[in-house]
């Protein structure tokens, strides 16, 4: 697996340099703004817990792979719900009819945000639990870039709503370590893993994959953000580094 884990660690570089995290560092924007892209993520945010339950689950696994899939799953499938008390946080609820909601959800302009779970589900919904564990270290490691720069945001706004943020905030980010699994002895146990060549090219495939949706649905929020984002604020002009998590 350790070819696996290089390719994500070179994508996952690239992927921080995206034009999305400069715009949420730009503390010359008000730091709403910076997450007012929040509606924008909401089928991609619902999805996960689906996917956790009924694409990287099994309810009766045959192996240590498995095993470690199931319990990564398991406390991941619920983090939606923090997202929705977020969404009320950051006044990000108008009220309006269901089907103006719907609309929304599907419209163009959150095109990207639905097809991220269908190219997920569609690459590991049948997949052997080694590439499996590859799609979710992908996703792991975009989650770690994503979350190292909304709990800055997160931080900025809490001083002056007095909120805490589970979703976009610290305590989300301390989950996502970029990693499926968090001890050293199943790390271990992972980077062990040697690979045939037809499970190389599945691996790399979907990598590949994930981090190219992933770029592109950076783009999506960023013009969601700045077309439907509260007005912004100009102050110092300050403009904090990316602080990159391990």
């Amino acid at each position: 697996m350790q070819e696996v884990f290089a390719l994500i660690e070179n994508n996952k570089r690239e992927f921080t340099k995206l034009e999305l995290f400069d715009y949420m560092q730009d503390r010359s924007i008000a730091a709403s703004k910076r997450l007012s892209f929040a509606p924008c993520m909401t089928h991609f945010i619902m999805s996960v817990g689906d996917l956790n339950k009924y694409d990287f689950r099994e309810s009766q696994p045959l192996n240590k792979l498995q095993h470690i899939i199931n319990e990564h799953a398991k406390e991941d499938e619920e983090h939606w719900r923090w997202f929705v008390t977020d969404i009320e946080k950051l006044n990000c609820n108008p009220i309006q009819n269901f089907s103006k909601t719907l609309k929304s959800i599907w419209s163009e302009e959150t095109k990207i945000t639905r097809q991220i779970s269908y190219l997920v589900a569609g690459y590991t919904l049948t997949a052997e639990p080694i590439i499996k564990i590859a799609a979710i270290e992908a996703l792991e490691a975009v989650g770690n870039v994503f979350f190292c720069a909304s709990s800055q945001v997160a931080s900025e706004l809490q001083k002056t709503t007095r909120q805490d943020y589970l979703y976009f905030g610290e305590s989300h980010l301390k989950l996502e370590t970029g990693h499926t699994v968090g001890t050293p002895e199943a790390e271990g146990f992972l980077a062990e893993i040697e690979l045939t060549d037809s499970q190389r090219q599945q691996a790399f495939e979907i990598i590949e994959k994930i981090f190219q949706i992933f770029t592109e649905w950076t783009y999506e929020l960023l013009a969601y953000a700045q077309k439907n984002g509260v007005e912004s604020i100009k102050d110092d002009g300050f403009k904090a580094d990316l602080i990159i998590c391990a």
